[in-house]
Parts: structure tokens; sequence; C-alpha cells
């Protein structure tokens, strides 16, 4: 299994569906071994790296959030976290993402004991805005910086209404930290060849394993960019795409 959420967050689903092997987490950041409760490989980002990326954000007001092993941080519920807070309204407790909302950001960072910082996401409706800080980012050394020229769209129900919530969006990473990277430690530790493996996403950080895995499946939802990179495309995430794809591909 692999999200890019927060460890404990994908425990649960693990649970749920059965799942007693490997889960990788933070979009390559980390594999987590479920049997012997052990991180396995890792490309965390230290907290000096955090702490020189919120600075940026912090002196140009922009929006961004932190991901460790077991929270994301943020200073309000806004873009990508906002969406995460809705689903978990539809979630028993145990199976939320749990969202830490803190008012000083990086006195919470420094204060932390743990060090295993899984990603930061960046987010602004403004695209110049957006850009310029991007550029800033990109200028640092030892980062990973996922390139979206796109706008990102989430649609959010409210009762019986549903609205939609826009804003160009990044994800800053430990350097060569992707999903394909951790997927192919895992290859290499279990012998199998990449020919074997199927992965399934709908955004630009699933594009490195789409690509290289021998069966790529996107999602309908997903990005026109997104849709030529796959082998196949499948139903929206709203429709059951993804049991379309593991009946089809893997049970038959």
């Amino acid at each position: 299994m692999h999200l890019g959420r927060t460890i404990d967050s994908i425990k649960s689903f693990s649970k749920e569906l059965g799942i007693d092997d490997y889960l990788i987490s933070g979009n390559g950041a980390a594999v987590y071994d479920i049997k012997n409760d052990e991180i396995i490989y890792s490309k965390f980002l230290s907290k000096n790296q955090v702490l020189k990326i919120a600075k940026i954000c912090e002196e140009n007001s922009i929006h961004y959030n932190v991901y460790t092993e077991t929270e994301i941080i943020t200073k309000n519920l806004s873009y990508n976290v906002l969406y995460y807070y809705k689903e978990n309204l539809k979630k028993p407790e145990d199976k939320r993402t749990y969202i830490n909302i803190v008012p000083d950001m990086i006195e919470y960072i420094q204060n932390l004991e743990n060090d295993n910082f899984l990603k930061i996401t960046i987010c602004d409706e403004d695209i110049k805005i957006f850009n310029s800080i991007i550029k800033k980012i990109k200028m640092l050394d030892k980062f990973g910086v996922l390139d979206v020229e796109y706008m990102s769209r989430k649609k959010i129900k409210s009762g019986t209404e549903e609205f939609l919530i826009e804003y160009y969006y990044t994800e800053i990473t430990n350097e060569n930290v992707n999903k394909w990277t951790a997927i192919q430690f895992l290859i290499d530790k279990l012998g199998i060849d990449k020919e074997e493996v199927m992965a399934i996403g709908d955004n630009f950080n699933d594009r490195e394993m789409i690509e290289n895995a021998g069966l790529g499946i996107v999602m309908g939802n997903s990005n026109p960019f997104m849709k030529i990179c796959g082998d196949i495309i499948v139903t929206d995430n709203n429709s059951d795409g993804v049991c379309q794809a593991i009946e089809k591909y893997i049970l038959k």
C-alpha cells in the first residue's frame, strides 16, 4: 500500500484491507514493515531542512503544512488540509488523519523531539506568488520539489451541497524522493520484477511510479496530463475505479 499520508493514518487503511506486509508513506519518504512494526527504508527531511522551508513560507505569507509520521502540522484548515478534515468527519476516530493546528509552526517544529519529517506541502491560489516561492526553494540544495503546472481541484461535500476548492500545490521532500524509488526498494528486497508491479494513481506525485510500473493505471478524475502517462484509464474515485482495476487486472 502506498499513500502520501502519515504512517499512522495509513496503518488504519492497511488493517481494514487486511494488508500485513509493507506500506509506503510520505510519497516515498518511508517504507514501513507492518509485521515487525519498524521503518525499513527512509529519506526523511531533517528539522533544519523543514525550518528552512518554513521560514521562507512565513516570510512570504504563503500557506504550508508539515507531515510527520503521526500528524499533519498546520496553522489553519485550508486547501488540501481542509479536504482531509472533511474526510475525517465521515470516518471513525481511529481512521482519521490527525491534523494538528498550531499557532506558531516554527516554534512547534523547533520543540519537536522527533526529527522524522516526511514532506512539506505548499499551497496558494495566486500563480505569481506560488511560482515565486517555488523558484526560491528550487535554488536550495538537497530538496526535491514536485513540478506541478496545473491547479489542483478538489470537490468537498457539506451536507447536501458540494463546493470546489482550487489552488496551486507542490510537495517538498528530501532529494531523490518519490513513490517509485520506494517501490524500487521493495522490488529489490522481495526479488520481484517491475513488470509484476501494478501502480494506480491520480496526481502528479504518482507520475514516476505509473510510468515505471509494469502496469500503470490512471484514475478517471486525473488531470489530462496524467492520463497520457499511464497504460490504462479506469473510472473515477467516486465510481470505484480502484476496485475496477484490482478486479480486472489482479483478481482475474
